[in-house]
């Protein structure tokens, strides 16, 4: 007699206490019966991981910090539970995204920090859900052809990559990072962008605003580094990257939008006149759900939109004089590996100087353009040398803050 057992997918999920994360075990639970939760990790956000623990009952946890780590053990204990297993480090995270234990991984760590735990998942060969876009920025072409070597399948979480993927025709659905858009009659990906807490604001303005007005964004809920790349429009500079090495497309044919109302998540011209796009509320977990469950369809929990009391569609040319990261993120695309890698790393540190108030908004985009031109030429062939070139550009990146703050003094 045939049995009637579903197997479930088993999960990893990198970043499990960031949106990404959180919004993926939303989905997942709703869906007892198709997934199950083999491992987790955060860097340090103990509480919130102790709790999806409890309901999610993991194999392992990883957590970057030790200190984290131990104490994650003892509220766990205390709980009484001592069946998961509590490890700490870089490498640990490596370990559980190559582990035979899951066969499919969400890449949702921010930063460069993910791209080595995303590659491991990667090697293996497993389903990656793809969250972490400075995988592909940092190191492209390494990453793509990994993927072909290994058979992995990749499946971009992005929400403007997932819309793109979703308006391709199957069998370029089937080969992302090899993809032949021209032989399928695709003339232009039209990348979606809202454009911003600030879209509305004179330029004139934008050197006093503050990390707090940066992270408050329209429509998306999104961590704090995130939503100043949103800011500064560097979250669509990095995913123009990394649309280019997903669809496989010159920069020249990839062109950014400015949409406010984030409900045209992007969108895919074909060379007969057509323009598909695809469309929805503003939530993550729709993405979410479409990669884990490909190529059948799920509810996510979203409702879908409701087109009598959706707000008109506006549609905006960009303005490079208020997004200079924006211009940044194109030109480094043109010029190469190098110059994607090293201003990826240099945003990453200038970010996180804007967000502890040590400089102002406009002088993200001035130093990542003087730590891009300064590496510019270095060439990529390989992992170690993308992680030699990130480490290179971060601690150029921290010599420059500190001229900038002997020069300038305190930003606001």
């Amino acid at each position: 007699m045939a049995s009637n057992t579903v197997t479930k997918r088993q999960l990893c999920i990198l970043g499990s206490t960031g949106s990404i994360g959180q919004s993926t075990l939303d989905v997942v639970r709703r869906h007892p019966d198709k997934y199950q939760v083999i491992a987790l990790s955060a860097n340090s956000s103990v509480d919130i991981i102790f709790e999806q623990c409890i309901e999610f009952s993991p194999e392992s946890v990883v957590m970057v910090s030790a200190a984290a780590a131990a104490l994650l053990s003892e509220k766990l204990a205390l709980h009484g539970n001592t069946t998961i297993t509590v490890l700490s480090g870089t490498q640990a995270l490596v370990d559980i995204s190559a582990s035979e234990r899951s066969d499919t991984v969400m890449a949702a760590i921010v930063g460069a920090s993910g791209l080595m735990p995303t590659l491991a998942a990667v090697h293996a060969g497993k389903r990656v859900l793809l969250a972490n876009k400075e995988a592909l920025v940092t190191s492209g072409e390494i990453f793509i052809q990994a993927v072909k070597d290994s058979g992995a399948e990749l499946l971009p979480i992005d929400s403007e990559h997932n819309a793109i993927f979703q308006c391709l025709p199957e069998q370029e659905q089937q080969q992302p990072g090899f993809c032949q858009l021209k032989n399928s009659g695709v003339s232009k990906i039209l990348l979606t962008g809202s454009g911003g807490p600030f879209r509305a604001l004179d330029n004139d303005k934008l050197a006093e605003v503050t990390p707090e007005q940066a992270c408050t964004h329209p429509n998306w809920d999104m961590g704090r580094k995130i939503s100043v790349d949103s800011a500064t429009m560097m979250n669509k500079g990095l995913e123009f990257i990394e649309a280019k090495w997903l669809f496989n497309i010159a920069p020249e044919d990839i062109q950014v939008v400015i949409h406010p109302q984030s409900t045209i998540h992007s969108m895919v011209q074909y060379k007969d006149g057509s323009v598909l796009a695809q469309m929805g509320n503003p939530d993550m977990r729709t993405p979410i759900a479409h990669a884990l469950a490909f190529p059948e369809r799920i509810d996510s929990g979203v409702e879908p939109l409701d087109f009598f009391n959706t707000a008109s569609f506006e549609f905006q040319p960009v303005d490079f004089v208020k997004y200079p990261n924006l211009k940044l993120a194109i030109e480094a695309c043109k010029l190469g590996q190098g110059a994607c890698t090293a201003l990826n790393a240099a945003n990453e540190v200038s970010v996180e100087a804007f967000l502890n108030k040590q400089i102002k908004f406009t002088q993200i985009a001035e130093i990542n353009e003087t730590s891009m031109k300064k590496f510019v030429s270095i060439k990529v062939a390989c992992i170690e040398d993308v992680i030699a070139l990130d480490k290179q550009a971060r601690e150029y990146t921290h010599q420059l803050l500190s001229e900038v703050s002997l020069v300038s003094g305190d930003a606001p």
